[in-house]
């Protein structure tokens, strides 16, 4: 399952789990649009491919919330 991340690792933008625009690596590294833009849809930590991270709602998100540890190092 996903660990669903709450924030761009690089710049620190909110990526609520309920909303699109973040994007993620095959190791769950987690970015914001404009950040995946700026790596050219790369990881800069794996070199893997950056892929639309599924938004997860409803019950599946109260069944499974987000993660609450935020990856930004700012």
């Amino acid at each position: 399952m996903l660990d669903m991340r709450p924030d761009c690792q690089r710049c620190g933008t909110d990526l609520p789990a309920n909303a699109g625009g973040a994007f993620i690596c095959s190791l769950e590294c987690t970015f914001c649009a404009e950040c995946a833009d700026d790596l050219d849809e790369r990881c800069p930590n794996c070199g893997g491919e950056l892929l639309d991270r599924p938004t997860r709602t409803g019950a599946a998100l109260k069944k499974h919330p987000a993660s609450t540890k935020r990856q930004h190092e700012g």
